[in-house]
């Protein structure tokens, strides 16, 4: 059903006073670019941001957030975190700080959950792993950043706006940043030269404010939440009695013992609006810098590097060796009997050009980036086990 043209012009009247309140520096929705434009834009009820969103939602990558763990993958625990809620928090973090500053929410929201599409099973120590194997057969690195956008870009081909790529491929949490200045260019030559860089291990820095935005929200979503988590699974003790004494202080005065997170989420976004309203940076005070550094130091020494969360990488190593080598073997004896084929090469929603592109460890590197972890657990088992027989050889 077509909008009649009485509605449109209420639409647009309301969307550009809506402009109106948008920061000098806001990406607007007039600014969207796309490779293609193969379909119709419908800028009145679907900005293109706000497609980009759907079109992200919709995508199978993003069904697979669901069963992809964020810190702790062998825990049997509900409360924890896992990839589908970090993206929410990380939407809901960055909204309510782009909303106070005057920029493009529906440009936020879609890199925010987007984001982390890319990630793998086991998140960065597979990670690791996938980037070692990738290196070893000449098939360059491997970094999350860059899978998310090929995911979305080609694999999928949502065809996103050049906006929204750029933002998740820049929106690198674990860089400890003060202050980003966006670059302002929105070409595609741009971003496909930064896009090389990056997977090369160059850290980009983001085209826009709502970007450099997400990119600061996916550190505070996981600087609190993480610790919170490893209170829950009984890492860290719920004291906090080895917490910096920087790190007490500020949390005796604000009373924050019993809701780390919240005070984290609550602080670090109230300091990025003051630091950064009506400037050309998003940035944290000087003071709240201090803090987030010193807290990620704790949360690296305390949870992301502590040796029981990591006693079984050994088996986790084994079994990224075993499927990589295993399917290698499978595309270069071209056996099409193997899962690699029933489940990329020959679907239809894969584009041929681009797999007809790539080497064979490229191949099998895209195929296990897409796994979830219970997937990737039961494609090990076929390998390694003997398959059991239905009462006889018939």
């Amino acid at each position: 059903m077509q909008l009649s043209s009485e509605t449109i012009d209420k639409i647009r009247e309301r969307n550009s006073s809506a402009d109106g309140i948008y920061s000098k520096n806001a990406c607007l929705n007039g600014e969207a670019v796309r490779r293609k434009n193969s379909k119709p834009e419908d800028p009145y009820l679907r900005p293109p941001f706000f497609r980009d969103i759907d079109r992200i939602i919709h995508s199978r990558a993003y069904s697979r957030y669901i069963d992809k763990t964020q810190v702790f993958y062998f825990i049997d625990n509900e409360h924890i975190t896992h990839r589908s809620i970090h993206v929410q928090l990380v939407s809901k973090i960055a909204r309510t700080i782009g909303r106070a500053l005057g920029y493009n929410e529906d440009l936020i929201e879609a890199a925010a959950l987007g984001h982390d599409i890319g990630h793998i099973p086991f998140g960065h120590t597979g990670e690791k792993y996938l980037d070692t194997l990738c290196k070893n057969h000449n098939a360059g690195g491997f970094k999350h950043n860059v899978q998310s956008v090929r995911f979305l870009d080609k694999l999928e081909e949502c065809d996103l706006t050049l906006q929204v790529l750029d933002a998740i491929l820049c929106h690198n949490g674990e860089v400890t940043d003060c202050c980003i200045v966006p670059e302002k260019d929105f070409s595609w030559e741009n971003f496909d030269r930064k896009l090389a860089n990056a997977e090369g291990g160059t850290e980009p820095v983001p085209a826009t404010f709502e970007g450099s935005i997400v990119r600061f929200a996916d550190t505070i979503a996981y600087l609190g939440r993480d610790l919170q988590d490893a209170i829950e699974v009984g890492l860290v003790d719920s004291g906090l009695e080895d917490l910096p004494e920087s790190l007490q202080s500020i949390l005796r005065e604000s009373g924050s013992f019993r809701d780390i997170n919240g005070f984290v989420i609550d602080s670090l976004c109230r300091d990025i609006i003051e630091t950064s309203i009506d400037s050309e940076c998003i940035s944290f005070s000087n003071e709240t810098y201090s803090f987030v550094s010193d807290l990620k130091d704790y949360n690296y020494s305390t949870i992301y590097e502590n040796e029981r969360l990591h006693e079984q990488d050994y088996k986790i190593e084994l079994m990224f060796e075993t499927i990589f080598e295993n399917y290698l073997s499978d595309l270069e004896s071209e056996n099409r009997q193997s899962l690699i084929y029933r489940d990329l090469i020959d679907l239809d929603m894969v584009q041929r050009n681009y797999i007809e592109s790539l080497s064979p460890p490229e191949i099998v590197r895209d195929y296990i980036a897409g796994m979830t972890n219970s997937y990737f657990e039961s494609v090990f088992k076929k390998i390694v086990l003997p398959e059991r027989k239905f009462r006889d050889f018939g």
